[in-house]
């Protein structure tokens, strides 16, 4: 099933074009690396995507269905992030906030999701800890359950193995693909390291120079 459509998208800033006219759909239960230069637009895609920033032309269409609040993201994090003070549970369970509106307290079936989604990222036991405790690995499966608690159809994530050694960004991978091959989650991911980031990639988005795009599938075939 069609989730994202994007029809003669132009993104960019301050009127500013980086890349022109990106035509392409996203399916239920794909998984697309964007690859590219720093400064090519990878982060603009994927934050217009969100409606974190607005288009400068074009159409982004959601299947019918499909609400803004269904797609969960997983941002870089900043140094002051790192830092935050709040325990592993209280972030993780802080993905439901799009889905309790204006409630001031989580119900049973928001408690259960966080409590499962602890489990599914090997997260038992920490579940008091201070976040900023925590070493890299172990604070991007926090916000990566934080990020399944707010949905189970679509992921976005930007550079979620920036700065973990290389053991580390392997395991990180698996729990992706895992996500995504047996939760059927569409993932959408930017990376720089492309021969691990498109190991498990159905799709393959390349940011050029001048604006412009490719599309590849598994197996290298230009669509």
């Amino acid at each position: 099933m069609k989730q994202i459509i994007c029809k003669d998208l132009k993104i960019g800033y301050e009127k500013k074009i980086l890349i022109n006219s990106i035509n392409l759909t996203i399916s239920e239960g794909e998984y697309w690396c964007i690859t590219g230069a720093n400064g090519m637009g990878k982060t603009t895609f994927i934050k217009t995507l969100l409606k974190l920033i607005p288009s400068i032309s074009g159409e982004i269409i959601l299947s019918d269905g499909l609400h803004q609040t269904d797609i969960g993201y997983l941002p870089q994090q900043k140094i002051h992030q790192k830092n935050f003070p709040a325990s592993v549970e209280e972030i993780v369970i802080s993905g439901n906030l799009n889905k309790s509106k204006l409630r001031w307290y989580y119900n049973k079936e928001e408690k259960a999701r966080a409590k499962q989604n602890i489990l599914k990222l090997g997260l038992k036991g920490l579940e008091k800890k201070s976040y900023n405790t925590l070493s890299g690995g172990q604070q991007q499966r926090v916000l990566l359950a934080r990020a399944l608690c707010a949905t189970s159809k679509i992921i976005i994530l930007d550079e979620p193995v920036s700065g973990l050694d290389p053991n580390v960004t392997q395991d990180m991978y698996n729990v992706i693909k895992k996500l995504n091959t047996e939760d059927k989650i569409t993932i959408i991911t930017i990376s720089h390291d492309v021969q691990l980031a498109t190991q498990d990639a159905t799709h393959l988005l390349h940011f050029e120079k001048d604006g412009k795009y490719t599309i590849k599938l598994k197996g290298g075939s230009k669509c």
